[in-house]
């Protein structure tokens, strides 16, 4: 899925303005730099369900120098079957994960993200693959994110719903359910399932 060059421009404006606020010098700059953040808003807004209002205060909630988001998610096996949660936002079926916090390493954030979603307790073994979201198929989003796959071993716990979820359950390569394209998609799913049989297999990155 290609995405659209106004949301390529938007972020780029946003980039620019959020970078330039940081390290303004003077009141002039400042005025400059809050003109180009929004525009970007007024891009993002006229592109989305998302009012004016909205698109402003997501990036007026910006701040420091801009770099990409980090997404993790928990690629865990069992019996040949992969683990997926149910999305309550959408009804829709994922890998389990989210954002990292800071202050957390990248294996401890796979970690918490897989026990918050299904209630099992893991190991992060191996970071299977570390992609630009942008170039794997997945739907438009607001920011640059970064997605970081890791392959974790179940240790303990047992399936439990959570805020975010409503379901639970480990599905085979021939009958995965309908997925939550922005978080992962059928192709992450199927390269997977591959490295699930090629345990050899180096990690990818973009």
């Amino acid at each position: 899925m290609t995405e659209p060059q106004w949301l390529v421009w938007a972020r780029k404006l946003q980039e620019i303005s959020q970078n330039g606020l940081h390290y303004a010098g003077s009141p002039f700059d400042v005025e400059r730099y809050e003109a180009v953040r929004k525009i970007a808003a007024e891009m993002l807004a006229a592109h989305s369900n998302l009012s004016l209002d909205e698109t402003c205060a997501l990036f007026d909630a910006q701040d420091g120098h801009a770099t990409p988001k980090f997404d993790v998610r928990g690629v865990v096996f069992k019996d040949g079957k992969i683990l997926l949660v149910r999305e309550r936002s959408d009804g829709l079926w994922t890998l389990p994960g989210g954002w990292a916090d800071v202050g957390e390493p990248p294996s401890r954030a796979v970690e918490r993200e897989v026990w918050e979603e299904s209630g099992y307790e893991t190991r992060a073994v191996k970071l299977l693959a570390l992609y630009d979201r942008a170039r794997h198929g997945h739907p438009p989003h607001a920011f640059y994110i970064y997605k970081a796959f890791f392959r974790c071993e179940l240790t303990g716990g047992g399936p439990a719903l959570s805020g975010e979820t409503d379901g639970v359950a480990f599905f085979p390569a021939n009958d995965i359910p309908p997925l939550s394209v922005g978080r992962t998609t059928p192709a992450q799913i199927a390269h997977f399932f591959e490295h699930d049989r090629h345990p050899e297999w180096p990690t990818d990155f973009d």
